[in-house]
Order: structure tokens, then sequence, then C-alpha cells
């Protein structure tokens, strides 16, 4: 023991006494493992303090949440509707409506209805046996043949066209074949007999208009008998 209290034997290795990881006044200071905080704020693997998400910055920075973009964006998935809307009919092209494909009917009507009567007023005398037999047949073979010799050549029946329709194929065809034609235009065959025919060509014309109105994509019994024909704007 030396004057002022310091002893060498104490302290083997020299110095003052408090060494690293020591108290100086005898007790163990504990050693900071890793991801522990120091006692001046820092980890354990040194550097500033990370914060965790959500957690404040200790600069006074908001870090952001979990699903955050760090640039203030949102992350996830995408809305509906972001890649584009769905569209209905083949290509992306619009169906037409009920009311636009009636009046094609009726211009379409007009244009074989009127030239048949004054053909057939001119070749046949007007009697009994030309009203009650003659004239349905005569003129249902022509709508018939009107309907399904231009869907088939053309596209679109000259109503339709004076509208801007047209009749896609099954499977979006630009035009129909001969069997699909006839089979989207068979409701009219009962026309051949006269008055009851004609009633029942009226019933299946209401159906038909009843299967387009509440169809989305706009196609009547007849279409989907014909195998998925459809009228189409443009």
């Amino acid at each position: 023991m030396t004057s002022g209290g310091y002893d060498p034997n104490q302290y083997p290795q020299g110095g003052q006494p408090g060494g690293y990881g020591q108290d100086p006044y005898g007790q163990q200071q504990p050693q900071p493992g890793y991801g522990q905080q120091q006692p001046y704020g820092q980890p354990g693997h040194g550097g500033a303090p990370q914060p965790g998400y959500g957690q404040p910055d200790p600069y006074g920075q908001q870090q952001p949440a979990y699903g955050q973009d760090p640039y203030g964006q949102q992350q996830g998935y995408p809305q509906q509707g972001q890649y584009g809307q769905q569209q209905q009919g083949f290509g992306g092209v619009q169906p037409a409506d009920l009311g636009i494909r009636f009046g094609a009917r009726v211009i379409d009507g007009f244009i074989v209805g009127i030239p048949v009567g004054i053909i057939t007023s001119l070749v046949f005398p007007s009697s009994a046996v030309f009203l009650y037999l003659i004239s349905p047949i005569v003129t249902t073979l022509a709508m018939v043949g009107y309907f399904v010799g231009l869907e088939v050549t053309q596209g679109a029946t000259l109503g339709k066209k004076i509208l801007g329709l047209r009749v896609l194929a099954p499977g979006g065809a630009p035009q129909l074949t001969p069997e699909a034609s006839l089979k989207r235009n068979l409701f009219l065959i009962p026309q051949l007999i006269y008055c009851v025919g004609s009633l029942a060509s009226i019933g299946l014309g209401i159906y038909i208009a009843t299967t387009i109105n509440s169809d989305p994509n706009k196609q009547g019994w007849h279409d989907k008998l014909a195998g998925g024909t459809q009228v189409v704007k443009g």
C-alpha cells in the first residue's frame, strides 16, 4: 500500500481504475450485444439508430408504414378498371341496340315490299288466288333472298348500311355463311302461309326483340340459333 491510496497490486495492468467494461467503483458494466441499444442511443452494430416501419425518425422524418411507397404513393394491387374497361362484342366493337335494328328492318321492309308489290300486281291479276296464295309466297321468298344474299355478300342489308350497322358471323368473321344467314332469318318462313303465318312471324319477331333487349351483347334468339351472329355498329 502506497501513499494516496493507490495500490499497484490491485491493478496489475497499470493505468486507472474503471477499464473497459468495468465500473470505477467495482461494478461490472454490461456489454451491449448485436441489436441492443447503446448507452447513448447507438445500436449495437454502430451507426445511427434505424427506426422501424411507422416509427418516428430520430431526425424528424416519418418512416413509411408497411404497404406505402416511400415517395408518397400507395402500393398494392391495381384498382378495378385500371387496365381498361371491359368491352362487349367481337373485337371490342359496339353491339347495336334494339331501336336502331328495328329501324333497319323497317327500311329493308320498304326496300323489298314496294318493288315486289308493284311487280306482282302487274304480273298477276287481282284475284283471291293471288291475294291468299301467291302474294305471301312471293313476298316471303323475296325477303329471305334479300336478307341472305346481302348478308353473305355484303355483310349487311341496305337498311343496316344506311344506319351504319353490319352483321358479324359467329366468332367475329366479317361475313356470314349462307347457312348461318338462313338460320337467323328463319323466322320469316311462316309468312308463307297467309294470315296465320303472318301472325306467327309477328310473335317470333316480338320474342326476338325481347331477347335482344335483355341480352348484354344484344344477340337475339335468331342470332344464337345461327351460332352466335351479332349486329354491330360501324
